[in-house]
């Protein structure tokens, strides 16, 4: 049986989505942010005849993401996601997400695969962190300078004052690297909620790559939420990038999927 859950429901969805912090980052952030009841998100449940819930929809605006750790009702959950006018994202691992795609009825316009890995423990406990620092909302504007000048992130929709709010309200947190008295290297979170993190932004200056700088703030950044009990986990395309990542101790959980289907 699907239902709407709401607010009553909080211990039992938690208890399931939160089994799989880092795969159920956003989906964890979305309900602490705002809920079961707003009118841009919603939550459904499916339970099986012992009354237990074993899957889980949340719609955020025009996105829907499933998590399930088992079998679950597919057909049912891309009934609810067809039968809104708004829906035309949908977003997911894989192995989730590829059980609802064949009974969307809704045109699919594209699909786009990444690879998806978290971290639970560091296996570079050795590298030197001492030259990374933690950034204030002052620094905001000097990292956004940063990665504006760093090629992979020229489309990039930050801005000044949406990441002096992050580092200040602590939905994002930034770790960079100083060097000829300018910012040459950094990695934030993104999404943090109660129990994981995203890792992005990781960038460095071209004329400083090859020292090292990116490791260590990535290092240092999952050390300080390691040690808060979070666990952190990143998308990335490059498998060399990702070679990088593994060898800080990042381990891959599959593949992050994001659907656009016709309006």
């Amino acid at each position: 049986m699907i239902r709407r859950l709401t607010s009553d429901d909080h211990k039992f969805c938690f208890e399931l989505v939160n089994s799989q912090p880092a795969e159920n980052l956003f989906i964890i952030g979305d309900i602490e942010a705002y809920g079961y009841d707003k009118n841009f998100q919603k939550v459904w449940g499916e339970f099986n005849e012992a009354g237990e819930l074993i899957a889980v929809l949340l719609k955020y605006e025009n996105n829907y993401i499933p998590f399930a750790t088992g079998d679950f009702d597919a057909e049912g959950f891309a009934k609810i996601m067809d039968e809104d006018p708004d829906f035309y994202f949908m977003s997911g691992l894989k192995d989730i997400t590829g059980k609802i795609e064949p009974y969307v009825k809704r045109p699919l316009v594209r699909k786009r695969q990444t690879y998806y890995t978290k971290c639970t423990e560091l296996k570079l406990a050795t590298t030197d962190v001492s030259m990374v620092k933690q950034a204030n909302p002052e620094d905001a504007e000097e990292l956004v300078t940063l990665l504006n000048n760093i090629p992979e992130f020229s489309d990039s929709i930050i801005t000044v004052e949406r990441k002096r709010r992050g580092l200040a309200d602590g939905t994002s947190r930034s770790f960079y690297v100083e060097e000829d008295g300018k910012m040459v290297s950094t990695a934030s979170t993104g999404a943090e909620n109660s129990t994981s993190a995203m890792v992005v932004g990781v960038a460095t200056l071209e004329e400083y790559k090859k020292k090292g700088y990116a490791t260590a703030c990535v290092t240092k950044l999952c050390e300080v939420l390691l040690n808060e009990g979070k666990e952190l986990c990143l998308f990335y395309d490059n498998p060399s990038a990702g070679a990088i990542y593994k060898r800080i101790g990042f381990q891959d959980i599959g593949f992050w999927m994001m659907y656009t289907f016709e309006r």
